[in-house]
């Protein structure tokens, strides 16, 4: 029988983790629940909708218990059917990062194109393909838009969730009010909430109103949703399709004498079918009275009597005709999954956060609380859940004590950003939703449309940027810094920020690169892992191999940074260009292999990283990347002083 002497370390626990990666580090106390009086929660989360479940695990992630945290929903479980179906690539990248993408990749509809159909000159014909152009036009990790239904999305997300918390949303529990009541200061907000008819009180240091456009906690606390409701009837349809219509499987928009149609092509059903899904302008239903003429007044009640008069046979006889001479038609009897009729309506909320008297941020909105449009642009999903992407890291530095003002009784200013960067890309999706939607509802080369065919498909090229959410671009703030101080200068060159070049305020690229320590080609955003934490971003110069160089200082530099801070909450990802001659680890400094031995590439070999960032190789950078990433900051590779500054406003020390 073998003899062997077995010893396992303490670490070793981490293999087992999800997310590889052990929870943030807390500098606060550590919570315990009083058993006396109402429960208590650190963070309340009300909704289970993509917004709620993205922030919910997300603050699991990194490192909230059960204890501490607490997701409720009315639901009993995630939604079956209809509601939103399209994944931006952006949100594709996120959902990577989480490693939780690899059903959306191989089971969602990918659309690559999207089709223009006009009116033709031609009356044989009457509609004719115009334009093919890709689905994204900007550089992205996923060049495609994917589709598939919310349901699975919210299962997913939960499915993951339940790897971090074993109680998971508590369902069937409605809010039924919200209010901060700081009798108790260190829980102020205090909400009544009821589970299948027994009520109860809950008080929490923190609570976030995911609960949909309907929102109670924004009722609660008092928000309200600015803007209007275009003069717009829209009815929308999941159906297997039996059709000749060439393009049934690529997005198409069609503008026909008949009408306005926006094909998105779904998902493969449990037939071995595939959906699709129809939104289709109803004609005659813009008028309570049905008159085609444009109601003057817009009322809440008004919407709901044109909105009844909607039925399935209307919008399958109106998408006909716009179809014509194509036809089209539910496969079989049972071929309809879901249909709805809605109107369009672009509304944000001017505030996303209620502070108590302090200061302190102590309510926040999420998704369709906050902001509410039409599905055009495939963005409600999408935008919800990056409202929580947002959210969920600041949340937990404030709760874990990790920002320097989070250990007083002070207000935070880095829960501020959140309304600062989420509330003005709110209003650039309602804007942009706006400008869309009146062109899409109209016709177009027509004596009476003022917008060409040429001029709405630029509509939608410009808007690519900001619909595929990988040129969203977040205003300056603490956290995104692009003042120089006097005597330094900007190491970057170009602006073409939408193809990667480096901006404060806008994601990170992903790139192809080659690991030096063992030769795997790599997406440096496999490196920005969902985990909450900072990464130090050096692009290394051409003397990477002179130990007096500035390239090694930089890197010494960074390393001593990283230790100031707590454990594991900041990381170094190296980038070097073409040098002068192969060289090994002991031709390096010491400290790359010791805090970036698998965090150190070639970049040039497979891309040109320094092209694509806008460096210049003889030169070099630094860069902060945020915990949700985005560049916070970039430096001359010489100003490590900038790096650090930078983090100290964000981070407390160790």
């Amino acid at each position: 029988m073998p003899v062997f002497t077995e010893f396992s370390s303490k670490s070793r626990d981490l293999r087992v983790l999800p997310s590889f990666a052990p929870p943030l580090p807390r500098l606060s106390p550590p919570f315990r629940a009083s058993g006396d009086g109402p429960e208590k929660y650190e963070v309340v989360v009300v909704g289970a909708g993509p917004a709620g479940l993205m922030l919910e695990l997300l603050l699991a992630r990194y490192g909230l218990s059960d204890e501490s945290l607490l997701c409720i929903d009315s639901k009993p479980s995630t939604l079956k059917s209809g509601q939103a179906d399209g994944v931006q690539p952006r949100t594709l990248e996120v959902f990577k990062t989480l490693g939780i993408s690899d059903e959306i990749e191989n089971e969602a509809c990918q659309m690559w194109q999207f089709a223009f159909w006009k009116t033709s000159d031609d009356k044989t014909k009457v509609i004719e393909r115009k334009n093919v152009v890709p689905e994204v036009i900007p550089p992205a990790r996923f060049r495609y838009e994917a589709t598939i239904h919310q349901g699975r999305i919210e299962r997913i997300l939960e499915t993951d969730l339940l790897r971090y918390s074993k109680r998971g949303v508590q369902r069937e529990t409605k809010l039924l009010h919200v209010q901060i009541d700081e009798c108790d200061k260190e829980f102020p907000v205090l909400a009544e909430v009821e589970t299948n008819g027994v009520k109860r009180t809950i008080r929490t240091k923190h609570l976030v109103g995911a609960d949909g456009a309907h929102s109670v906690v924004r009722q609660s606390m008092g928000l309200k949703l600015e803007g209007q409701s275009l003069d717009h009837i829209w009815g929308v349809v999941d159906l297997v399709a039996d059709t000749n219509f060439p393009d049934i499987r690529r997005r198409c928009a069609i503008h026909s004498p008949a009408g306005s149609v926006m094909i998105i092509p779904r998902e493969r059903i449990v037939t071995g079918e595939y959906l699709t899904r129809l939104y289709v302008l109803v004609p005659g239903a813009v008028n309570p009275d049905g008159n085609d003429a444009a109601a003057p007044d817009v009322t809440l009640e008004n919407a709901r009597v044109r909105r009844s008069k909607v039925t399935l046979e209307g919008i399958l006889k109106q998408a006909q005709d716009a179809f014509k001479p194509y036809y089209l038609r539910p496969k079989r009897e049972d071929a309809v999954d879901w249909w709805a009729a809605y109107q369009i309506g672009q509304r944000v909320s001017p505030e996303f956060i209620v502070k108590d008297t302090t200061g302190v941020g102590r309510v926040f909105i999420a998704g369709d609380a906050c902001h509410t449009h039409s599905p055009k642009a495939g963005q409600g999903m999408n935008v919800s859940m990056m409202d929580s992407y947002n959210l969920a890291w600041k949340l937990a530095y404030h709760v874990n004590g990790l920002t320097p003002s989070s250990d007083h009784k002070n207000p935070d200013p880095l829960l501020d950003t959140y309304q600062i960067e989420r509330q003005a890309n709110a209003q650039q999706l309602i804007d942009f939703d706006r400008k869309f939607s009146t062109i899409f509802s109209g016709q177009v080369d027509t004596a009476d449309s003022g917008m060409s065919h040429a001029e709405f498909v630029q509509t939608f090229n410009t808007g690519n940027g900001f619909t595929s959410g990988c040129g969203v671009e977040y205003n300056e703030s603490m956290i995104v810094d692009r003042c120089f101080p006097t005597g330094s200068f900007d190491p970057v060159k170009g602006t073409d920020y939408l193809s990667g070049i480096l901006r404060p305020g806008r994601r990170l690229l992903n790139i192809k690169l080659m690991r030096h320590a063992d030769g795997w080609h790599r997406d440096i955003q496999d490196d920005l892992e969902s985990t909450g934490r900072f990464r130090i971003l050096c692009l290394a110069s051409t003397d990477l191999l002179d130990p007096s160089g500035i390239s090694a200082k930089a890197l010494v530099g960074a390393t001593t940074i990283i230790e100031r801070f707590p454990e594991s909450l900041v990381e170094l990802i190296a980038i070097h260009p073409r040098v002068e001659k192969p060289f090994e680890w002991d031709d390096i400094p010491g400290c790359v292999k010791c805090h970036a031995e698998m965090r150190f590439y070639n970049g040039y070999d497979l891309e040109d990283a320094y092209g694509v960032y806008g460096i210049d190789p003889s030169k070099g950078a630094l860069a902060i990347v945020r915990p949700d990433g985005y560049v916070g900051v970039v430096a001359e590779l010489g100003d490590v002083a900038r790096v650090d500054e930078y983090l100290r406003r964000c981070v407390r020390t160790a």
